[in-house]
């Protein structure tokens, strides 16, 4: 039994020395806008303007490393990951008068990726990647505000504002391209709301859509 311990450590020793390492940092953009919301467009659920205010309402930045073995690569990540996403809707009461309200949601989490990858194309300036895997996202102080409530108004605040979750698990998939040091990707990732409320009309959506840049630094 020890031999065969000592011999699988030996081995992954061997693999690891053999490995290609990659460490960099990154950031990038994300959206909140999900095939969902996309799919509403046509039906007149959703318009334009709505999307317009989805694409333009978060960033990402942090570190990430890559462990290569032949083709296929881990790529562990650590990400500082802020967006807005702003509600607009009415509040009936039979007792007062119906209320405009103003939602504004702003996500401030660290998310860390642990993906799973594999080199469709590897040459020696450009190589093409697919990867995929669960994504950790913790809150890190996100907030809830108003436009136009005031603490006169004759609702339940606490039921507006809600509560957000520690912690959330989901998965992250895409592609990516690598050029000498730089690194562009493209991802979604499907995760549950760290956000819920009473009062809405629609779930608080994190982000789904993802674009970043990177550099290796080796």
């Amino acid at each position: 039994m020890k031999k065969i311990v000592l011999a699988a450590v030996l081995l992954l020793s061997v693999s690891f020395v053999r490995a290609q390492v990659n460490f960099g940092i990154k950031a990038g953009y994300n959206s909140s806008l999900n095939l969902d919301n996309v799919a509403s467009v046509r039906s007149g659920e959703y318009d334009l303007t709505n999307v317009k205010s989805e694409l333009n309402n978060g960033f990402h930045l942090g570190a990430f490393g890559r462990l290569f073995f032949d083709k296929v690569y881990i790529q562990p990540e650590l990400l500082y990951s802020m967006q807005k996403k702003d509600y607009e809707f009415t509040i009936q009461d039979a007792m007062n008068p119906d209320v405009d309200v103003e939602k504004y949601v702003t996500f401030s989490t660290i998310d860390i990726p642990l993906l799973l990858g594999y080199r469709l194309l590897d040459l020696k300036v450009v190589n093409l990647r697919v990867f995929a895997g669960p994504k950790f996202r913790l809150d890190a102080g996100s907030q809830v505000s108003f436009k136009n409530l005031t603490n006169n108004d004759p609702l339940d605040r606490e039921a507006l504002e809600g509560e957000f979750k520690n912690s959330q698990v989901g998965l992250e998939f895409g592609a990516g391209v690598d050029v000498l040091m730089f690194t562009l990707d493209a991802r979604m990732n499907i995760i549950n709301s760290l956000h819920t409320a009473t009062w809405q009309d629609k779930p608080d959506l994190n982000s789904n859509f993802v674009i970043s840049l990177g550099w290796k630094i080796f």
